[in-house]
Protein backbone atom coordinates (compact mmCIF):
# COMPACT_ATOMS: atom_id res chain seq x y z
CA UNK A 1 0.00 0.00 0.00
CA UNK A 2 1.78 3.22 -0.98
CA UNK A 3 1.33 6.93 -0.01
CA UNK A 4 -1.16 7.57 -2.67
CA UNK A 5 -3.29 4.30 -1.79
CA UNK A 6 -3.37 6.07 1.82
CA UNK A 7 -4.25 9.90 0.35
CA UNK A 8 -7.40 7.65 -1.13
CA UNK A 9 -8.01 6.48 1.77
CA UNK A 10 -8.20 9.89 3.72
CA UNK A 11 -10.12 11.89 0.96
CA UNK A 12 -12.69 8.84 0.80
CA UNK A 13 -13.59 9.37 4.97
CA UNK A 14 -14.77 13.14 3.04
CA UNK A 15 -17.16 11.16 1.32
CA UNK A 16 -20.69 9.57 1.74
CA UNK A 17 -22.93 10.12 3.85
CA UNK A 18 -22.37 12.50 7.26
CA UNK A 19 -19.42 14.06 4.79
CA UNK A 20 -20.41 17.61 6.01
CA UNK A 21 -19.23 16.98 9.78
CA UNK A 22 -15.77 16.99 10.43
CA UNK A 23 -13.50 13.88 10.60
CA UNK A 24 -11.25 12.84 12.57
CA UNK A 25 -8.17 10.14 11.49
CA UNK A 26 -6.12 8.58 14.14
CA UNK A 27 -2.72 7.49 13.52
CA UNK A 28 -1.51 5.42 16.37
CA UNK A 29 2.03 3.36 16.45
CA UNK A 30 5.41 2.54 18.24
CA UNK A 31 8.03 5.41 18.28
CA UNK A 32 9.75 5.95 14.86
CA UNK A 33 6.87 3.95 13.13
CA UNK A 34 6.39 6.73 10.43
CA UNK A 35 3.34 8.44 11.88
CA UNK A 36 4.33 12.00 11.71
CA UNK A 37 5.65 11.96 8.19
CA UNK A 38 2.46 10.19 7.34
CA UNK A 39 0.21 12.99 9.05
CA UNK A 40 2.19 15.63 7.14
CA UNK A 41 1.77 13.67 3.85
CA UNK A 42 -2.28 13.19 4.51
CA UNK A 43 -2.64 16.85 5.41
CA UNK A 44 -0.32 18.07 2.44
CA UNK A 45 -2.30 16.00 0.12
CA UNK A 46 -5.96 16.53 1.33
CA UNK A 47 -5.70 20.24 1.04
CA UNK A 48 -3.96 19.86 -2.70
CA UNK A 49 -7.44 17.89 -3.62
CA UNK A 50 -9.90 19.69 -1.45
CA UNK A 51 -8.28 23.55 -0.72
CA UNK A 52 -6.00 25.32 1.68
CA UNK A 53 -7.37 24.59 5.19
CA UNK A 54 -9.73 21.81 4.82
CA UNK A 55 -7.09 19.26 6.53
CA UNK A 56 -5.12 19.84 9.57
CA UNK A 57 -2.48 18.10 12.19
CA UNK A 58 -2.84 17.42 15.39
CA UNK A 59 -0.11 15.67 17.16
CA UNK A 60 -0.49 14.21 20.84
CA UNK A 61 3.62 15.67 21.03
CA UNK A 62 2.22 18.87 21.72
CA UNK A 63 1.15 17.35 25.16
CA UNK A 64 4.45 16.40 26.34
CA UNK A 65 4.84 17.53 29.82
CA UNK A 66 7.57 20.20 29.77
CA UNK A 67 11.01 19.27 30.88
CA UNK A 68 10.30 21.36 34.67
CA UNK A 69 7.21 19.12 35.01
CA UNK A 70 9.15 16.21 34.24
CA UNK A 71 11.68 17.25 36.59
CA UNK A 72 9.34 17.89 39.23
CA UNK A 73 7.57 14.43 38.63
CA UNK A 74 11.31 12.41 38.58
CA UNK A 75 9.82 11.24 35.19
CA UNK A 76 12.74 12.97 32.64
CA UNK A 77 14.69 9.92 32.36
CA UNK A 78 10.86 8.30 30.76
CA UNK A 79 10.64 10.85 28.21
CA UNK A 80 7.72 9.88 26.08
CA UNK A 81 6.55 7.16 28.01
CA UNK A 82 2.51 7.75 28.88
CA UNK A 83 2.55 9.19 31.64
CA UNK A 84 4.90 12.02 30.37
CA UNK A 85 1.91 13.35 28.54
CA UNK A 86 -1.16 15.71 29.69
CA UNK A 87 -3.33 12.59 28.14
CA UNK A 88 -6.71 14.84 29.76
CA UNK A 89 -5.64 17.92 27.84
CA UNK A 90 -5.02 16.22 24.62
CA UNK A 91 -8.71 14.30 24.72
CA UNK A 92 -10.24 17.87 26.14
CA UNK A 93 -8.57 19.13 22.97
CA UNK A 94 -9.68 16.70 20.92
CA UNK A 95 -13.75 17.05 22.06
CA UNK A 96 -13.63 20.98 20.98
CA UNK A 97 -12.20 20.05 17.95
CA UNK A 98 -15.20 17.64 17.26
CA UNK A 99 -17.86 20.01 18.53
CA UNK A 100 -16.13 23.61 17.94
CA UNK A 101 -16.90 24.44 13.83
CA UNK A 102 -17.03 28.21 14.85
CA UNK A 103 -13.31 29.14 15.66
CA UNK A 104 -10.15 29.03 15.26
CA UNK A 105 -8.77 26.28 17.67
CA UNK A 106 -5.04 26.38 18.07
CA UNK A 107 -2.90 23.07 18.93
CA UNK A 108 0.20 22.77 19.86
CA UNK A 109 3.36 20.73 18.68
CA UNK A 110 6.72 19.66 19.79
CA UNK A 111 9.81 21.75 19.19
CA UNK A 112 12.92 19.34 18.53
CA UNK A 113 15.55 22.05 19.12
CA UNK A 114 13.88 23.62 21.96
CA UNK A 115 12.90 19.83 23.02
CA UNK A 116 10.19 21.30 24.82
CA UNK A 117 6.50 21.17 23.99
CA UNK A 118 5.09 24.79 22.11
CA UNK A 119 1.54 26.69 22.23
CA UNK A 120 -0.32 27.31 18.62
CA UNK A 121 2.35 25.82 16.22
CA UNK A 122 -1.14 24.60 13.90
CA UNK A 123 -4.85 25.92 13.85
CA UNK A 124 -7.79 23.77 12.70
CA UNK A 125 -10.10 26.28 10.91
CA UNK A 126 -13.74 26.34 10.89
CA UNK A 127 -14.13 25.16 7.23
CA UNK A 128 -11.31 22.24 8.35
CA UNK A 129 -13.12 18.88 7.42
CA UNK A 130 -10.48 16.30 8.53
CA UNK A 131 -8.10 16.28 11.59
CA UNK A 132 -5.67 14.09 11.39
CA UNK A 133 -3.98 13.52 14.85
CA UNK A 134 -0.95 10.97 15.56
CA UNK A 135 0.62 9.58 18.90
CA UNK A 136 1.94 6.12 20.46
CA UNK A 137 -1.19 5.74 22.81
CA UNK A 138 -4.17 6.29 20.58
CA UNK A 139 -4.49 2.57 20.78
CA UNK A 140 -3.77 2.50 24.36
CA UNK A 141 -6.51 0.56 26.33
CA UNK A 142 -5.61 2.67 29.65
CA UNK A 143 -7.96 5.60 30.58
CA UNK A 144 -8.37 8.51 29.26
CA UNK A 145 -7.33 6.94 25.57
CA UNK A 146 -10.39 5.07 24.77
CA UNK A 147 -12.18 8.28 25.14
CA UNK A 148 -10.00 9.98 22.31
CA UNK A 149 -10.60 6.90 20.31
CA UNK A 150 -14.76 7.31 20.22
CA UNK A 151 -13.49 10.34 18.58
CA UNK A 152 -12.33 9.25 16.14
CA UNK A 153 -13.64 8.55 12.85
CA UNK A 154 -10.90 5.51 11.89
CA UNK A 155 -7.58 4.93 14.06
CA UNK A 156 -4.81 3.46 11.71
CA UNK A 157 -1.67 1.42 13.36
CA UNK A 158 1.57 2.56 11.52
CA UNK A 159 3.35 -0.76 10.90
CA UNK A 160 7.57 -0.82 10.51
CA UNK A 161 9.60 -3.08 11.05
CA UNK A 162 11.56 -2.51 14.50
CA UNK A 163 14.99 -2.66 12.84
CA UNK A 164 13.85 0.11 11.02
CA UNK A 165 12.55 1.78 13.86
CA UNK A 166 15.38 1.46 15.60
CA UNK A 167 17.71 3.15 12.59
CA UNK A 168 15.54 6.04 12.57
CA UNK A 169 15.11 6.24 16.20
CA UNK A 170 19.34 6.43 16.54
CA UNK A 171 19.18 8.76 13.61
CA UNK A 172 16.80 11.08 15.43
CA UNK A 173 18.63 11.34 18.59
CA UNK A 174 21.81 11.97 17.28
CA UNK A 175 20.04 14.92 15.62
CA UNK A 176 18.83 15.73 18.65
CA UNK A 177 22.42 16.05 20.18
CA UNK A 178 23.09 12.79 21.77
CA UNK A 179 26.22 10.93 20.92
CA UNK A 180 26.32 7.77 19.84
CA UNK A 181 26.29 5.71 23.45
CA UNK A 182 23.55 7.81 24.70
CA UNK A 183 21.25 7.56 21.57
CA UNK A 184 21.82 3.38 21.81
CA UNK A 185 20.96 3.63 25.82
CA UNK A 186 18.11 5.68 25.22
CA UNK A 187 16.67 3.76 22.08
CA UNK A 188 17.11 0.42 24.23
CA UNK A 189 16.02 1.50 27.60
CA UNK A 190 13.55 4.42 26.96
CA UNK A 191 11.86 3.78 23.43
CA UNK A 192 11.99 0.43 23.31
CA UNK A 193 9.94 -0.58 26.19
CA UNK A 194 7.78 1.91 25.48
CA UNK A 195 7.03 0.53 22.04
CA UNK A 196 6.52 -2.68 23.05
CA UNK A 197 3.71 -1.00 25.05
CA UNK A 198 1.89 0.61 22.02
CA UNK A 199 1.99 -2.56 20.25
CA UNK A 200 -0.49 -4.63 22.67
CA UNK A 201 -3.09 -1.88 21.13
CA UNK A 202 -2.79 -3.09 17.52
CA UNK A 203 -5.78 -4.89 17.49
CA UNK A 204 -7.60 -2.14 18.80
CA UNK A 205 -7.05 -0.09 15.53
CA UNK A 206 -9.63 0.27 12.55
CA UNK A 207 -6.41 -0.81 9.81
CA UNK A 208 -2.93 -1.40 9.53
CA UNK A 209 -0.95 0.54 7.08
CA UNK A 210 2.50 0.60 6.35
CA UNK A 211 5.16 3.10 7.70
CA UNK A 212 8.66 2.04 5.81
CA UNK A 213 9.23 3.80 2.83
CA UNK A 214 7.23 6.92 3.60
CA UNK A 215 9.45 10.26 2.46
CA UNK A 216 10.87 12.06 5.50
CA UNK A 217 9.04 14.87 6.49
CA UNK A 218 10.49 18.29 5.74
CA UNK A 219 10.55 19.29 9.39
CA UNK A 220 11.49 16.10 10.65
CA UNK A 221 9.46 13.73 12.48
CA UNK A 222 8.05 13.16 16.37
CA UNK A 223 10.77 13.51 18.67
CA UNK A 224 9.92 10.02 20.18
Amino acid sequence: MNEDRLTALALGLLRGPGSNARTILGLAGPPGAGKSTLARHLVAEVERVEGPGTAAYLPLDGFHLSAAQLDRLGLTHRKGAPATFDAHGYVALLRRVAADRFQDIYVPDFDRTLDEPVAARHVVRPHTRLVITEGNYLASAETPWPDARRLLRELWYVDTEDTVRRERLLRRHREGGRDEATALHWVTTNDHPNGEYVKQGRALCTRTVPGAGLRRAEHGGSVF
